[in-house]
């Protein structure tokens, strides 16, 4: 998947989205997407890395739990053929929820 790709298929959920984060003060209310690739997974032997899969981050922020994005992202994800992870944290200073889709490409 290319990251033209995931942009587009980020864009499928309606929510506002950016790539890492949004610029000072230009975040919109929750809920919310920001997206990135912190790290690539690699194959290789003897020195030699044949294959390189980037992990795609889909970080959705909301100010309370709502099983309904969740389950619309994840529906998204499973049109798409791609396997994910998931995991929730509460993020106090923000007062924002979390629910992290790691997904690798």
């Amino acid at each position: 998947m290319t990251h033209e790709e995931a942009v587009a298929m980020i864009a499928e959920t309606g929510l506002p989205n950016a790539y890492d984060h949004f610029a000072e003060g230009e975040s919109p209310d929750p809920p919310f997407i920001c997206f990135l690739y912190p790290r690539t997974d690699t194959f290789g032997a003897d020195d030699v890395v044949y294959h390189q899969s980037p992990v795609l981050h889909i970080e959705v922020y909301t100010d309370y739990k709502d099983p309904e994005i969740e389950a619309a992202v994840e529906e998204i994800l499973t049109a798409h053929e791609l396997f994910y992870s998931k995991s929730e944290v509460w993020i106090e200073s923000e007062k924002l929820y979390e629910v992290l889709y790691e997904v690798s490409l």
